[in-house]
C-alpha cells in the first residue's frame, strides 16, 4: 500500500523513477546525514576546536555505521526530527571520549538542509543530462525536418504556414535556458546549513565562519551564512522544477494535438486501448501535460514554506518534506518521459 502513484506497485511503471527516488529514500538521507557529521568533525579539527584524533574516530565511525531505522522512527514521531536519536546512536557507536564531540556546535536543521542539499545537488545534475540528451533528439529532429510546412496555429485556429523548425525551436529553447539555470545552481544555490542552535554558531566563537568555510569545502558545496528560516533557495529550486515540467508538458501538449490526425507527426509506440485495438494513444504526451499542472499546484505549497517563525519554524519546514520530493519526483518522470517522446518522433511536418 502506498499514497503516492510515484512509488505505487503499478502506477509507478508510468509516473516512477528509481534515479530520483533513490536521492529521496531513507539510506541516502542518512548517507549524506553522516556525511555532514563527519565533515563537521573534520572541519572543527582544522580549526582546533576538536582533536584531530577525536575527528578521525568520527569520520571512521560513520562510514561504517549502520543505524537502527526503527528506533529513529519511533523517536521522530517524538522529537519531530530524526537527528537527535540519529546523534544519540553514532554517539554510541564512535564511544570514548571522541563521542562527546560528534555534531559539535550544530543544531538538527543543520544536519537535515544539508543533508538535502546534497541530494538536490546530485538530482539537478541528473536532470541537467536528461534535459540535454532531450535537446539533441530534437535538434536531430530538426536537421532531418525543420524545413518542412506546418500549419501555424493561433488560439488552436489555423493562422498562417510556418516551417517544423519553428515549432521546434519554441520546445527547445526553454531547456537550453532551464539547463543553464541548472549549471548556475550549481555553483550559487546548492549550500550547507550550519548555525547551531539559534543560528549565531554561538559555540565555536570567533572561529564560526572559518570552519563553516570548511565545513562547505569539505561537502563542496556553496558557503553561506545560515538559512534556517530563509527558504528562498528552497523555493528557487522548485520553482525551476515547474519550469521545466511546464515547458515539457507544453512539449507534450504540441504533441497530442499534432497526433490527433497524423498528418503532422508520425510516433511509434504508443498506449493501446482496451476497448479500441487499432489506437496508439499518446501517452507520455498526455503525461507530459499532467505532470506539468501537477508542479504549478504543488510549486504554490512551497511558496507557503517561506513564512517561518522568528529563527525557525517546525510547521513550514515539515510542508517542505511534504511537497518537494513530490515535485522532484514529477520532474524525473516528465524528464525521462519525454526523452521517450523525442525519441519516438518518425516523422515532422508535410511532404
Amino acid at each position: 500500500m502506498t499514497y503516492s502513484a510515484f512509488d505505487h506497485p503499478y502506477l509507478s511503471g508510468l509516473l516512477g523513477d528509481e534515479a530520483v527516488a533513490a536521492e529521496f529514500s531513507a539510506a541516502a538521507d542518512i548517507r549524506a546525514m553522516l556525511a555532514f557529521e563527519a565533515a563537521l568533525a573534520r572541519a572543527e579539527a582544522e580549526h582546533g576546536i576538536i582533536p584531530r584524533s577525536a575527528a578521525d574516530r568520527i569520520t571512521e565511525a560513520c562510514r561504517a555505521f549502520s543505524p537502527d531505522v526503527v528506533a529513529l522512527r519511533r523517536a521522530t514521531a517524538a522529537d519531530g526530527v530524526v537527528v537527535p536519536e540519529l546523534v544519540r546512536q553514532l554517539r554510541a557507536a564512535v564511544g570514548g571520549d571522541a563521542a562527546n564531540h560528534v555534531h559539535f556546535g550544530a543544531t538538527s536543521q543543520d544536519v537535515i538542509d544539508t543533508s538535502l542539499m546534497l541530494r538536490l545537488k546530485a538530482i539537478a545534475e541528473l536532470f541537467s543530462y536528461r534535459l540535454r540528451d532531450v535537446v539533441a533528439v530534437l535538434e536531430e529532429c530538426d536537421r532531418q525536418w525543420g524545413f518542412r510546412p506546418l500549419m501555424g496555429r493561433t488560439r488552436m485556429q489555423a493562422a498562417i504556414p510556418v516551417t517544423v523548425s519553428d515549432r521546434l525551436r519554441a520546445w527547445i529553447e526553454p531547456l537550453l535556458d532551464h539547463q543553464d539555470r541548472l549549471e548556475a545552481m550549481d555553483r550559487d544555490l546548492f549550500a550547507v546549513q550550519f548555525g547551531g542552535a539559534a543560528g549565531t554558531l554561538d559555540k565555536l566563537e570567533d572561529k564560526a565562519e572559518a570552519v563553516r568555510e570548511t565545513l562547505a569545502e569539505e561537502l563542496a558545496l556553496v558557503d553561506c551564512p545560515q538559512w534556517h528560516s530563509q527558504r528562498s533557495a528552497v523555493a528557487d529550486f522548485a520553482n525551476l522544477l515547474s519550469l521545466i515540467t511546464g515547458s515539457l508538458g507544453k512539449f507534450g501538449q504540441d504533441v497530442a494535438l499534432m497526433a490527433q490526425t497524423g498528418e503532422e507527426i508520425v510516433l511509434a509506440g504508443g498506449g493501446s486501448s482496451s476497448a479500441m485495438p487499432h489506437k496508439q494513444n499518446p501517452v507520455a504526451a498526455e503525461v507530459l501535460v499532467t505532470l506539468a499542472r501537477f508542479n504549478a499546484t504543488q510549486l504554490a505549497g512551497v511558496h507557503q514554506a517561506l513564512v517561518h517563525e522568528q529563527e525557525r519554524s517546525g510547521s513550514a519546514w515539515t510542508l517542505e518534506w511534504l511537497i518537494l520530493p513530490q515535485m522532484a519526483g514529477a520532474t524525473a518522470a516528465a524528464t525521462r518521459l519525454a526523452a521517450e517522446l523525442a525519441g519516438n518522433i518518425r516523422r515532422l511536418g508535410g511532404a
